[in-house]
């Protein structure tokens, strides 16, 4: 199991096989910085190399999950003349959101975002990539960034992934703000709870639910569902068939049909149990 330090922008808890990484900058409601960036792209990709943990939960510290870009770092970048044959610093700032937010949207492990407070730029953008979106009573969602002059670079391909051609042009040319109830009318977001307990009841059923299901079974559904649209239907299927049989005839497989026929619980199931699922362990 992998050793998490806590680091400086972000609070780590591992807790039964679920990563709980709360963004934690309040004083900028959790604004996306650099030294962000970078330690939430060293998280997942730590946590892609452990088969213990079968999830991530990501929320944000004071109220609000994240307000976008850090200006101060932009700000620095900006002040910062380009070299001839180099990248322009603003790119790069740019281009290593990007980078970690498709790392997270590439993820083998189920990602369930919980969402208060502010929620744009950086935070509407991985709210685009996760598996599960939660909204809080106080969620506001916003893409601002045509408003204030600029675009909406790395986040836009995501949320017309997510909702949608259409409604992304409407929300992204207006730069419309917007609520929770409205997110999930949108398909932006999969719950919206009008009051913290529901919001708390809604996180532990998803992670209950994620954990009556097999981490590897789980792990290549996602990377079947992120090839749709990629590639010939034919190919994909084709493909599919091959691992549904690997999967028929996996350890995984004859623990769940066993498991089915003795009426139990799966061992992946068993949430007293810290270590993974693995064959040759059971009853």
């Amino acid at each position: 199991m992998t050793d998490f330090s806590q680091s400086d922008t972000l609070v780590l808890d591992l807790n039964n096989r679920v990563l709980h990484v709360t963004l934690n900058r309040p004083e900028a409601r959790n604004a996306m910085s650099l030294a962000m960036v970078a330690e939430l792209s060293a998280v997942f990709s730590q946590i892609e190399q452990d088969p213990g943990i079968r999830a991530v939960v990501l929320r944000g510290t004071g109220g609000h999950f994240c307000a976008g870009g850090d200006i101060n770092d932009m700000a620095s970048a900006r002040s910062q003349q380009p070299i001839e044959g180099e990248p322009d610093p603003l790119y790069r700032l740019n281009r290593a959101f990007g980078e970690m937010i498709q790392q997270v949207n590439q993820s083998s492990k189920v990602v369930i975002v919980i969402l208060e407070g502010s929620v744009m730029g950086g935070g509407f953008g991985l709210a685009c990539v996760s598996d599960v979106a939660i909204a809080g009573p106080t969620v506001r969602f916003s893409l601002p960034e045509t408003s204030l002059g600029v675009i909406p670079a790395q986040i836009a391909p995501f949320v017309v992934e997510r909702i949608g051609l259409t409604q992304t042009r409407r929300l992204a040319l207006l730069g419309l703000r917007f609520d929770g109830a409205q997110a999930c009318q949108l398909g932006l977001v999969h719950q919206f709870c009008d009051s913290e307990d529901s919001l708390t009841e809604a996180l532990q059923a998803a992670i209950g639910h994620l954990q009556r299901c097999a981490p590897n079974a789980t792990a290549a559904t996602k990377a079947l569902l992120h090839r749709v649209g990629h590639e010939p239907m034919g190919t994909l299927l084709d493909d599919a068939a091959k691992q549904f049989a690997q999967a028929i005839r996996s350890d995984e497989g004859a623990e769940g049909t066993l498991a089915f026929v003795q009426k139990r619980l799966t061992r992946w199931a068993e949430t007293d149990n810290p270590e993974p699922f693995a064959p040759g362990k059971g009853h």
